[in-house]
């Protein structure tokens, strides 16, 4: 990379680096861990990066799902905050990760209306994008039904791959085939936007994107086979045919009912070597994802390491924070729930030690 690159990210690093900074160190997290409940996790919060999101917000008003919207308005502020950053050339990158929660909400918003239910009641499940969406959540709800919602949508990123998915959902009257549409096109473009950067950039995105679509295309192909129990022909065509550890013959042979263990064994051998695969992963398939949420975690840490000026940096950055607000999640929904220790603790990806 010549000096245009080091200087396209010489701010990028600086400003990234001073966010970094801010992210909640362990001895917080065991405060959260230790909080007898949920209102004593918020105080602790609210000595955090997280205090205006929730100050912003009467106490009485802070429910469990009211919390974790409010702490993810922090995540949609550094995002956004982060595609601004980049050089030019990676923003596309930035963005559609940032997109995930576009789907997410919009995969959120049918279930809404499948259910018949409220705005006010969807509203706080949705991930706060404020004004970067596209989407007329409030009146595709209010609209009633599935067909309206989709062409409300016309003009959008969306429109094309749920138009198309529509005769499906019609036949079935199941969002299945709409959420896997979803999903598939929004994996198949973060992997096109990673894959059209070059040299260390390329590289370091890569490192950091190639796991992550590949424990999405995993786990889909290992829960249609587990829990749906799909058809070998359905699995493939739900699933991704490329990937950066895990390729098309892996989730052929898992699509076509070879030994899980062995499978996910053989990709990733360093697994077995630390003992975190079970005999029947079929009966732990939490723990596998929580150990490749792990994996990604540790590449994200180590991505800032060594040379500075490449997009793994920002990449890493939002990707440690999506863990942060995932692990907030599990311990504002648990303290809610006045759920012991022992049983929350191992669904954390960073926090309270989760990694020794």
């Amino acid at each position: 990379m010549g000096s245009q690159g080091v200087s396209g990210y010489a701010a990028v690093h600086a400003r990234v680096r001073a966010m970094h900074a801010n992210m909640l160190a362990a001895p917080t997290w065991e405060l959260l861990c230790e909080a007898s409940d949920l209102q004593a996790l918020i105080e602790v919060l609210k000595e955090t990066v997280y205090a205006p999101y929730l100050k912003a917000v009467e106490s009485t008003q802070l429910t469990s799902r009211r919390t974790v919207y409010q702490v993810k308005g922090h995540l949609a502020d550094i995002s956004v905050t982060t595609i601004s950053l980049v050089p030019e050339h990676a923003r596309p990158l930035l963005t559609q990760l940032y997109r995930l929660f576009e789907v997410d909400n919009l995969k959120a918003v049918l279930r809404g209306i499948a259910a018949s239910a409220p705005w006010d009641e969807v509203r706080y499940v949705l991930f706060p994008m404020e004004s970067f969406t596209v989407l007329p959540a409030q009146d595709m709800v209010e609209g009633g039904s599935i067909s309206l919602a989709v062409d409300l949508l016309r003009g959008t990123p969306y429109y094309d791959t749920l138009s198309h998915a529509m005769e499906r959902y019609t036949a079935e009257q199941s969002l299945f085939p709409l959420e896997v549409a979803l999903d598939l096109t929004y994996w198949r473009t973060l992997w096109r936007d990673a894959t059209r950067l070059s040299g260390r950039d390329r590289e370091r995105a890569m490192n950091l994107i190639g796991p992550l679509v590949d424990m999405n295309n995993l786990m889909w192909a290992i829960r249609y086979r587990t829990y749906h129990h799909l058809s070998e022909e359905e699995i493939i065509n739900y699933t991704l045919p490329f990937g950066y550890r895990v390729h098309d013959r892996d989730i052929r042979a898992i699509a076509a009912g070879a030994d899980l263990t062995q499978v996910v064994g053989q990709v990733y051998p360093e697994l077995v070597e630390r003992g975190a695969l079970s005999a029947s992963l079929s009966s732990d398939l939490a723990q596998l994802e929580r150990r490749l949420q792990q994996r990604i975690v540790e590449r994200s840490r180590a991505a800032f390491l060594g040379y500075p000026f490449h997009v793994g940096i920002p990449v890493a950055y939002v990707l440690l924070n999506r863990a942060e607000i995932q692990d907030l999640t599990v311990l504002i929904e648990a303290k809610a729930a006045g759920m012991p220790s022992q049983e929350f603790r191992p669904y954390l990806v960073i926090g309270c030690g989760s990694e020794e």
